[in-house]
């Protein structure tokens, strides 16, 4: 049995969702949006990583998996993106969470079998997969995606280094 949290990292937006998986089967536990209401950049990322934390004491994952920074066309929406995506992974790995990332592309073809699947049939595949009466919100909806990719993939997928802290020697292991 394992737990995994799926993030989708926006710095405006941060969907989350969190599912147990028990040999083959998929169940949810939880999803939705980590909303930064304030203006300022550093309150934004601060709301995040407290959010972020919250969820992890929450429901205890066993793995954090997140989305890859794409190439944005505004340069300065990729650059919030990185910072929100960082906070949540310093987040995961205060908690010595093993992070794991995906690519959107990879996500959609995991879940959709398309990987330029549009919102609305991501929604639609997490809704029909974890078996939901509704269709999640667009962000948390990514998020369970993620997650779900992580479960069916997690055998090949690349760990971001060995973050777990080694508190005896005060740094990284």
């Amino acid at each position: 049995m394992a737990i995994i949290l799926g993030i989708d990292p926006g710095s405006r937006i941060t969907g989350y969702g969190v599912i147990r998986q028990v040999g083959r089967q998929l169940s949810y536990l939880g999803s939705g949006c980590i909303r930064t209401k304030v203006d300022d950049l550093p309150s934004r990322l601060k709301l995040i990583y407290a959010g972020v934390t919250e969820i992890i004491t929450q429901f205890q994952p066993d793995y954090f998996a997140i989305e890859q920074v794409f190439m944005a066309k505004n340069a300065d929406s990729a650059l919030k993106l990185g910072q929100a995506r960082g906070v949540a992974i310093v987040a995961a790995t205060n908690q010595d969470l093993p992070v794991f990332e995906y690519a959107a592309r990879q996500v959609k073809q995991t879940v959709v079998g398309i990987g330029s699947a549009e919102k609305s049939q991501v929604q639609h595949m997490v809704r029909t997969l974890l078996k939901l009466a509704a269709n999640p919100q667009a962000d948390a909806a990514d998020a369970l995606a993620i997650a779900i990719t992580h479960c069916h993939v997690s055998q090949n997928a690349t760990q971001i280094g060995d973050s777990r802290l080694n508190l005896a020697r005060g740094r990284l292991r």
